[in-house]
């Protein structure tokens, strides 16, 4: 690999030989889902792909940041991270984990529901004194109960997975609108990644063109990353690191797009040297 390569802002390492799985884990990850920061590595090479944004997982570890903080520590600065934590962790455990090379923290309604999460302003508050963002990960119309938490913080939002919406809705349907509307506010950033977690269509998910095209003109290349969600926990059938790139390849045909998200804007966001 010669000179700064591609960004992955989406991925996991999942090493429960290394790192035992928390006994009160609701998901145990196995087969092709287990994937060592060497695995990862490798793939990274072998797809020009120079840095990486790791994300903590309920599946298996919850508020357990061993596996994600080992990379940061091995990663010789091709990695930060993203940590699920309990929402009242204190300012200093905050700042510990941020030392590590975590530049955000996950919250996941698709995984807990929207209330789990709905007296986190302290947490946020952290955050944004810190200078760390919030990932969100939700489904459908998770965001409108989200949204008087998000709006009443300046914390730097990051959403994922093109804010998973149901194809079958159409492009009109209120969650994915309100989505529509951060981006045109300048208001977070998103994560053009998991098109498998809210396709109806196998590959190369048909229907979720549109939405990525809606979320990259409201949101703009200077707003917009990639993520393959790398080893793709619960797929409903084999992914592959390669297709996932060459997909979105094909969606950003003009190079300099394709460099701004997929690079540029990463590096910006994430604190990437390269």
């Amino acid at each position: 690999m010669t000179g700064p390569g591609l960004i992955d802002c989406h991925c996991h390492v999942i090493d429960p030989a290394r790192f035992a799985y928390q006994t009160d884990t609701r998901y145990r990850p196995v087969g092709q889902e287990i994937a060592p920061l060497d695995h990862l590595l490798r793939i990274m090479d072998q797809h020009d792909v120079s840095h990486a944004l790791i994300v903590g997982t309920n599946s298996g570890y919850g508020v357990d940041s061993r596996p994600v903080l080992d990379a940061l520590a091995r990663g010789e600065g091709r990695f930060r991270g993203v940590a699920v934590v309990e929402n009242d962790i204190s300012t200093a455990e905050l700042a510990r984990l941020k030392a590590a090379g975590m530049v955000g923290i996950a919250f996941n309604t698709a995984y807990h529901g929207t209330e789990y999460y709905a007296q986190s302003q302290d947490l946020l508050r952290r955050l944004a004194d810190l200078g760390m963002f919030l990932q969100v990960q939700y489904r459908d119309e998770q965001l409108l109960d989200l949204l008087p938490l998000i709006q009443s913080s300046d914390v730097a939002l990051v959403v994922d997975h093109c804010g998973r919406p149901a194809p079958s809705l159409g492009l009109e349907q209120a969650g994915f609108q309100a989505l529509l509307a951060l981006g045109r506010a300048g208001r977070a950033s998103v994560k053009l990644s998991g098109f498998s977690q809210f396709s109806a269509d196998r590959y190369p998910y048909a229907d979720t063109q549109p939405y990525i095209e809606a979320l990259l003109a409201a949101f703009t290349p200077d707003r917009c990353v990639w993520g393959s969600d790398w080893p793709f926990l619960r797929a409903p059938e084999r992914i592959d690191y390669g297709p996932l790139i060459a997909f979105i390849r094909s969606l950003l045909v003009e190079d300099a797009v394709f460099k701004t998200v997929m690079s540029t804007t990463p590096a910006r966001l994430f604190g990437f040297a390269v």
